[in-house]
């Protein structure tokens, strides 16, 4: 799978937030928990901790506040095995906070994040040695909605001289755009992307419900070499060049769906740098979102090296059939 700028050796370097989680334990109505569970939550250090997992170099630059809440931060992604020494400590603003509220049609999550240490990031980082060999530097759509120096981080980073490759992930966040027009900023910095991945459901709700399958966010988004399109539980379709791929997604016991979009980027992703063929980088896409799937916080323990090994080998109709417990 080739883009007009060559994947080249090294690490991903993964942008964005990461904020402290706090969810009931036992998972149930955040309104009647008498315990919370302490843990971490950001998109862009989730896809770091599973490509991290799938053996795939990988950094998280960032900032967090100094506090104990942005140390817990750092130290738990460093212990998945992931470079964080481009992370900013701000000894004037806090690390970003969440709370999760699982309930019977979902968990509402409430941020508390504005003014956070992440949100004064600007273009500057960029110039940390983080990105100087990186393969591959991975964003999304959740960093320009904090502020407007993360909004001029992300197009800096996209722009047409870059020396890296990028990955963009949209990951449309409504509750973050108080009012901006979210379709407007995303759809250009996606299209700038060399590889984009966007759920058909999050495309239809920025670009219109007038968008009814895969073909049609390609016709949206015509830039990116590589764009993947994620049908939820359904498929994932991938279009390269000329090229269509669609791979079902796997049955999955599901505890709760928070982070399978992240996981499946990093799988996705790992595949792409491993240079396994398309079908088979959705399929490690998939296998790595039921790791997410499986367990009620971001990121869970990804399936055995047996299990993944035969499944990406597996034919057509034993993969349709395989249940992920």
């Amino acid at each position: 799978m080739n883009t007009d700028r060559p994947l080249r050796h090294g690490p991903v370097t993964c942008v964005g937030e990461t904020m402290a989680a706090l969810a009931p334990d036992p998972l149930g109505p955040l309104d009647g928990a008498d315990l919370l569970r302490v843990d971490i939550a950001g998109a862009e250090s989730n896809v770091a901790l599973y490509l991290a997992d799938h053996g795939i170099p990988a950094r998280w630059v960032s900032a967090v506040g100094d506090d104990p809440f942005g140390r817990r931060v750092r130290a738990r992604i460093a212990a998945g095995g992931v470079d964080v020494s481009g992370v900013r400590i701000d000894p004037e603003r806090p690390t970003g906070l969440l709370f999760k509220d699982p309930g019977a049609h979902g968990t509402r999550v409430h941020y508390h994040r504005a003014g956070s240490a992440a949100s004064a990031l600007t273009p500057d980082i960029l110039d940390d040695p983080a990105f100087t060999d990186a393969a591959l530097v991975h964003l999304s759509g959740i960093t320009p909605a904090l502020s407007p120096g993360c909004r001029a981080l992300v197009e800096r980073a996209l722009r047409p001289d870059r020396p890296w490759p990028v990955s963009f992930d949209v990951n449309h966040r409504p509750a973050l755009w108080s009012g901006r027009s979210a379709a407007d900023v995303l759809r250009p910095l996606a299209d700038l992307a060399d590889i984009v991945l966007v759920g058909l459901d999050e495309a239809q709700a920025l670009w219109g419900d007038g968008i009814t399958d895969a073909e049609g966010v390609r016709d949206l988004l015509p830039g990116p070499d590589v764009l993947v399109v994620k049908d939820g539980a359904r498929a994932a379709t991938a279009f390269v060049a000329d090229a269509v791929h669609r791979v079902p997604a796997l049955k999955v016991r599901v505890a709760e769906p928070v982070g399978a979009g992240d996981a499946f980027a990093a799988g996705f992703l790992g595949g792409v740098l491993r240079q396994l063929p398309v079908d088979r980088a959705l399929r490690l896409g998939h296998l790595t979102a039921a790791s997410a799937l499986k367990v009620a916080a971001d990121h869970g323990p990804l399936p055995d090296a047996a299990l993944l090994a035969a499944l990406l080998d597996a034919d057509e109709e034993t993969w349709r059939s395989a249940v992920i417990d």
